[in-house]
């Protein structure tokens, strides 16, 4: 039983090494050609720094060479050009594998973001999308979300992800207003070796958490056959909702022993000997070690469900070593 466990750790923490390298790979290299912004009703400033965001956005994502196109007297007019044709012979001229073009629009308080992006090879249009900036500074979040969505070929407005919410988004009440986390999880402890044997026992965890960019740190409180109290520290390996995670974590572990002791006692004065039960003098505290996976599923909404499986070691003179699986909400 316990080398099938140790078994089922060791496949769960290879199978999130495996999402980290398929989620590295990315396709051949190909040369995207974004038109210069056209808009109405914004000021010249506030286009320029939004079309300089999306090069730079864009220009991150690994295997995407840029093509900035500019407006001259001999090149062919990129005003307005919001149609699939103009676009696509645009592409042909620049040599470019696919071109995007965006415009923004003001419509009272907000500003509306059309885009579009083409493939120039197949000649045709393969995205098209509009997302909403409730402030001029939002706009920066918006050209992020375009180049993921282009990068990604599917609709920015299917493409929220942690750190990428919009603040007409965020007043959903379901998506994410922060990155501070409380929860509260339930489930069991499998011990491997001490424990004084059990089979199982029922535990209960309180985390406090907060996220980072790609790691999530935080404290966790534990009734796990005793007390358990450490400091933890997560590698997260998406932003989207379905969120892998691997890491570990250090604290102190104090383990309910119940284990009496025989020991053989004899009289001296009638030389009769007899059995007295007396309890193990051995120190059930100590620091521990833990080895943690698992997942964060609806990872961009204002609740998250957590599975998390942990591998335990603390460092008392029982050598008690568990694994704990827990479900929750944080």
């Amino acid at each position: 039983m316990k080398t099938v466990n140790i078994k089922i750790l060791f496949l769960s923490v290879l199978f999130s090494f495996a999402i980290i390298n398929a989620d590295a790979q990315q396709p051949a290299e190909q040369k995207i050609a974004i038109l210069p912004f056209s808009s109405s009703g914004i000021d010249s400033v506030s286009v320029q720094t939004a079309e300089s965001i999306l090069n730079l956005e864009l220009s991150r994502q690994q295997g995407i060479s840029v093509i900035q196109l500019k407006q001259s007297a001999d090149s062919m007019s990129f005003v307005d050009c919001m149609d699939s044709k103009c676009a696509i012979e645009i592409g042909k001229k620049a040599g470019a594998d696919k071109v995007v073009g965006c415009k923004l629009a003001a419509l009272g308080n907000k500003i509306i973001i059309q885009y579009f992006l083409v493939d120039v090879k197949a000649g045709k249009e393969i995205l098209l999308d509009q997302l909403t900036s409730a402030t001029v500074e939002d706009l920066e979040t918006v050209m992020k979300r375009i180049a993921k969505s282009v990068y990604d070929l599917i609709p920015a407005s299917e493409d929220a992800s942690v750190g990428n919410i919009l603040k007409g988004e965020s007043t959903n009440p379901l998506r994410r207003a922060s990155r501070k986390n409380v929860g509260l999880s339930f489930g069991y402890l499998y011990p491997q070796n001490g424990y004084d044997d059990n089979s199982r026992s029922f535990v209960v965890d309180l985390n406090l958490d907060y996220e980072l960019q790609d790691y999530a740190v935080g404290m966790m409180f534990g009734i796990r056959q005793g007390f358990a109290m450490n400091v933890y520290g997560e590698y997260l390996v998406s932003e989207k909702d379905i969120c892998p995670y691997i890491g570990g974590a250090f604290g102190f572990h104090w383990v309910s022993h119940d284990n009496p002791t025989t020991v053989m006692i004899t009289n001296p004065a009638n030389n009769n000997t007899y059995t007295s039960a007396n309890q193990n003098n051995l120190r059930s505290d100590g620091f521990e070690l833990s080895a943690i996976t698992g997942l964060r599923i609806l990872h961009t909404y204002n609740f998250q469900v957590l599975l998390n499986l942990e591998f335990i070691y603390s460092l008392n003179d029982y050598h008690d070593s568990a694994i704990v699986f827990t479900i929750g909400i944080l």
